[in-house]
């Protein structure tokens, strides 16, 4: 194995110098990839009946219409972040920024379904390269821990609202423009990212990059796209022997990555940062945490539509509700952490916050006012949102800075990873519940294939109870409805476990974890006539003065 990199704790009792004016209006340019990425995420949900309509897929094709973007980002993360660390991340963030553009514009006016895939993935490309790169840069930016800290915590209020924002731009969008409205969106803000960011972000990378390693790069992909392909296809269709064959594939390609990291001179991840509790146990943190975040956000949506009888937009919009919470929460959890609180106990309380919320959504019924499910999920929100702030400051924060993007980019793909596992788990736990309780409920005389369809999904239900006169119509809606609250509850369960599972595991995992140090710690001012750059900074740029005058140890 190669010699690891020095020992970067978050236990510096230094603090590096304070970002100014400069560092903050960075920041905001940061800001601005990160909400467009993670609204893309979500934008295409109400695009579906128009893009159907103008671009006639097949049910596969629109199938991968959706998920190609998250496959493709997922797979690229470690790449991209280790590329950027080497590269530049500046560099890597303009490039990204420019593929982005482009593939927005390629899918605003893509002429056949082919055609809107292959743009959707050139957009996973693009995306693969902003994320782990603002993040990194914010590793840079911020050297004062209590500053970096408020400036993550930002960061996870901003990611989270740009997912609850995309459904409800976009359903705006849709009312006076055509289908293509939803990605041509992304192009002027892609434009003034390549504008403002030459001149508000210095460059950044390893000073001692080494070698790109191409077959890990590679390795890395084979191992990602196959087990998320796999947890996704089986949390939507059960059991089925290619996903199965997909995540051991994974799996199997994923071990050959980690001896090749292990023995390789230039690995695209230092490993020897999972010996470090504050990485290895934020990681694990983290999946748990976009776990029951992921998994449960379609029992959410499907309540506010299918059973309280919300237009897709309506229930879009009254679905910000628990992400304004979340974006004033998000900032709070690295906020304590600066006075002194314990992070370990930070989290711990985060997840019971919201294992409470979850266990608040057992009591939702059919006829449920609005205001209850709100609050739950606000409740649950707002824990949840707390742990990940904490989890992406703590990761950031213990790794060196030359290799914050590989770091930024082991932590996106847990997030992937995470998501998708709560998909398949929580998912799999309601469609249960929900055929069991449908099928008992259901009056007798319907055809086996209005059987079927009742048992596959609520929406499938209320096509077939259309169809029935009267009060048979009106008997298989109320038992459709009432088993989708039952699966609700039982998803609900599920999740609320996990999190006081998750909370013990804070506890345990981070325990020797300390709070934040103290601002305003800076370290003696250097020799007259030498200025000392911090352990693996290289500034490229010709305007980043006010940071080559940096004379702290990295905390």
């Amino acid at each position: 194995m190669p010699e690891s990199l020095p020992e970067t704790t978050l236990s510096d009792p230094g603090g590096g110098p304070r970002a100014g004016r400069r560092e903050w209006i960075g920041f905001g340019v940061l800001i601005l990839p990160l909400l467009l990425v993670s609204m893309d995420v979500s934008a295409l949900y109400f695009a579906v009946p128009f893009i159907s309509r103008e671009l006639q897929p097949s049910g596969t094709q629109q199938l991968w219409i959706f998920d190609i973007y998250g496959f493709v980002l997922a797979g690229l993360l470690i790449t991209m972040g280790s590329l950027g660390d080497r590269i530049g991340r500046r560099k890597l963030l303009l490039m990204g920024a420019g593929a982005f553009g482009a593939a927005s514009l390629l899918a605003a006016y893509a002429p056949s379904a082919e055609a809107l895939i292959a743009a959707r993935a050139l957009l996973g490309i693009g995306g693969a390269t902003l994320m782990p790169s603002t993040l990194a840069l914010i590793r840079n930016l911020f050297q004062d821990a209590k500053q970096r800290a408020m400036a993550v915590g930002i960061w996870s209020g901003a990611m989270a609202g740009g997912i609850a924002i995309g459904p409800v731009l976009s359903g705006m969008l849709l009312e006076h423009f055509w289908w293509g409205s939803v990605f041509l969106i992304n192009i002027p803000a892609m434009v003034l990212l390549l504008i403002l960011a030459p001149l508000l972000l210095p460059e950044f990378k390893h000073p001692r990059p080494g070698r790109f390693d191409l077959l890990s790069a590679v390795l890395s992909m084979g191992t990602l796209l196959p087990v998320i392909y796999g947890i996704k296809e089986l949390a939507r269709d059960g059991y089925a022997l290619v996903p199965v064959l997909a995540v051991v594939a994974g799996l199997l390609l994923g071990y050959v990555f980690v001896r090749r990291q292990r023995r390789g001179p230039d690995p695209l991840i230092d490993l020897t940062l999972f010996r470090k509790r504050a990485f290895s146990g934020s990681l694990a943190v983290n999946v748990l945490a976009m776990f029951a975040t992921v998994g449960f956000a379609i029992f959410l949506t499907s309540h506010l539509q299918s059973v309280l009888g919300m237009s897709p937009l309506r229930a879009a919009l009254w679905a910000l509700v628990p992400s304004f919470v979340v974006g004033v929460t998000a900032p709070l959890a690295p906020g304590l952490a600066g006075r002194g609180i314990n992070r370990a106990s930070i989290m711990c309380g985060g997840f019971l916050l919201a294992a409470a919320g979850f266990c608040a959504l057992t009591l939702v019924g059919a006829d449920s006012p609005l205001w209850w499910l709100l609050v739950a999920s606000s409740g649950y929100a707002a824990g949840l949102v707390m742990v990940m702030a904490l989890v992406t400051e703590m990761v950031i924060g213990v790794a060196p800075p030359e290799r914050a993007g590989a770091a930024s980019a082991l932590l996106e793909s847990a997030t992937e990873l995470g998501g998708a596992l709560g998909m398949a788990v929580l998912g799999s736990i309601g469609n249960a519940v929900y055929r069991r309780d449908v099928t008992d409920a259901l009056p007798a005389g319907l055809s086996p294939d209005d059987l079927h369809a009742v048992r596959e999904t609520l929406g499938s239900a209320q096509a077939v109870a259309a169809r029935l006169p009267g009060r048979a119509g009106d008997a298989v809606l109320h038992a459709a409805r009432d088993a989708f609250v039952g699966g609700l509850h039982a998803a609900a369960v599920g999740a609320a476990v996990v999190c006081a599972a998750a909370a013990a595991l804070a506890l345990y995992a981070l325990r020797d974890v300390p709070a934040a140090p103290p601002t305003g710690a800076a370290e003696p001012a250097p020799p007259v006539g030498g200025q000392r750059q911090p352990r693996g900074y290289t500034d490229d740029s010709t305007e980043g003065s006010a940071y080559q005058s940096a004379v702290t140890r990295l905390p």
